[in-house]
């Protein structure tokens, strides 16, 4: 039968060096098959793969993502290595189902190293469910320029997803954690209400005194600054972390949250300069 046509999916693994790996390397060794089009990285510990990762995967074109890593509790670092990729990937499916695509298209499986057939198995197993939904957007009915559109949106706001994200794991009791907790740590209604209340910061141009204590205190250097001239935060490299609004000092008030609404435009770069009191009359 002639396989002329048929769709091959481009998939991604990303899989841990001491279990996973090493069940896909026996796979390889004790000649077990599985499509070629699955790419697989390896990293030191599943618990190191980052929503951001999965995120520039779709957007470069995956079909399908998978993560492997240790079984539960027998992680090769600390307890909770895979835990942490579990939470992550549940966390991610749940962001993918918020922007329409389905989350089917992301998977999640311990393999020891010896569970070589397991590993292949798995592989043609996922294989074919991803050609079943066939080309990423397709199924979901997006077109290419919404589904770029979206990932892109969502990429932008995964710092702020992982700084939420922290402040709930640190809630929860790791020493009495179990697969089942970690799976429905979050709800879709949860991440909606995140998305929506996603916040935005701003500084007043009218109250900004150029002091440079928000651009000194930003942990990412979002903050466009320069003596004398109105800070401006850079949206596309805002983390959403508050860092401004907290650092600005009271006197001054000049950063604003922002929820619901578009942030104003920035100044002109020859409007920023600020005019001291008591220089007004030499200036003119």
């Amino acid at each position: 039968m002639s396989t002329e046509g048929k769709f091959k999916p481009k998939m991604l693994g990303i899989i841990c060096n001491w279990c996973c790996y090493g069940g896909a390397d026996l796979c390889g060794v004790s000649r077990f098959q599985y499509p070629t089009y699955i790419r697989l990285v390896r990293v030191m510990c599943s618990g190191r793969v980052d929503l951001k990762h999965i995120f520039l995967a779709f957007s470069n074109g995956v079909d399908g993502m998978f993560v492997g890593g240790c079984h539960i509790n027998d992680c090769h670092y600390n307890p909770e290595g895979n835990y942490d990729a579990l939470s992550m990937v549940n966390l991610c499916k749940k962001l993918l189902e918020h922007i329409g695509i389905n989350p089917k298209r992301l998977r999640l499986e311990w393999v020891s190293a010896g569970e070589g057939i397991r590993f292949a198995n798995i592989m043609n197993e996922f294989a074919k469910e991803i050609e079943e939904l066939g080309p990423l957007g397709r199924n979901e009915g997006i077109d290419e320029a919404e589904l770029k559109s979206r990932l892109e949106k969502m990429t932008k706001l995964i710092p702020y997803i992982k700084l939420a994200k922290m402040k709930k794991l640190a809630l929860h009791d790791i020493n009495q954690a179990n697969e089942e907790g970690y799976v429905n740590l979050y709800t879709s209604e949860e991440i909606d209400s995140l998305i929506r209340e996603a916040p935005s910061y701003y500084i007043d141009p009218t109250k900004c005194q150029a002091c440079m204590t928000c651009a000194r205190r930003c942990p990412v250097e979002a903050i466009i600054s320069a003596k004398g001239q109105v800070h401006i935060i850079d949206q596309d490299k805002c983390i959403k972390c508050g860092t401004c609004l907290e650092a600005c000092p009271p006197r001054f008030g000049a950063v604003t949250k922002i929820v619901g609404e578009p942030v104003p435009p920035p100044l002109p770069e020859d409007q920023r300069a600020i005019i001291r009191k008591g220089k007004e009359k030499e200036v003119a």
